[in-house]
């Protein structure tokens, strides 16, 4: 496990804000997509890279998790409180979940129809069909809504560090930026 003087290790930096920059460039993405219209060049265009990015974001996901069980991760700061310590960790936890209930649920919309999902032309992650009546309405507002709340909390996230850095000038953010 990291020391409270090391931070964190690079891939776990690298990891964070590989995943921060693909969560920001899909709501971005998916805010957009929504108003297009069946006669826009981009209409079939820009859901298959949002697919697929939600695809490889899934990948980084599976991966930033396994290693974050495997290494663990830096001890808090000893100045932070049992309080802080708490909400930092339940936040992370639903940074996590949040991010697999979009995927899931972009699956789930994706899939419906039964037709699997071309990840930039690579290859085909199959369809399981339709599991449920209106599946793919269903599923859109869960996805939706969860990246709302997605968006929320990594603003929310992004304020803390912010606030630690600049108000309580301790080394939350710098710990996230270099190892």
């Amino acid at each position: 496990m990291a020391s409270e003087n090391k931070g964190y290790s690079w891939t776990s930096i690298l990891l964070h804000w590989l995943v921060a920059v693909m969560v920001i460039g899909l709501f971005a993405s998916g805010f957009w997509m929504v108003d297009l219209s069946y006669y826009s060049s981009w209409y079939r265009t820009a859901p298959f890279w949002h697919k697929s990015v939600g695809v490889l974001l899934l990948s980084l996901m599976l991966y930033r998790l396994l290693f974050r069980i495997i290494k663990g991760t830096a001890e808090p700061l000893s100045s932070h409180s049992k309080t802080i310590q708490l909400a930092s960790h339940v936040t992370h936890l639903t940074l996590y979940g949040l991010v697999f209930l979009i995927i899931c649920s972009g699956y789930l919309i994706s899939t419906a129809d039964g037709r699997p999902i071309d990840v930039f032309g690579l290859f085909n992650l199959p369809s399981v069909g339709e599991l449920f009546a209106e599946q793919a309405d269903k599923a859109g507002l869960v996805h939706k809504f969860a990246a709302y709340g997605l968006i929320a909390l990594a603003v929310l996230h992004a304020a803390a560090a912010f606030k630690h850095h600049f108000f309580d000038k301790d080394n939350t953010l710098k710990r996230m930026l270099k190892p």
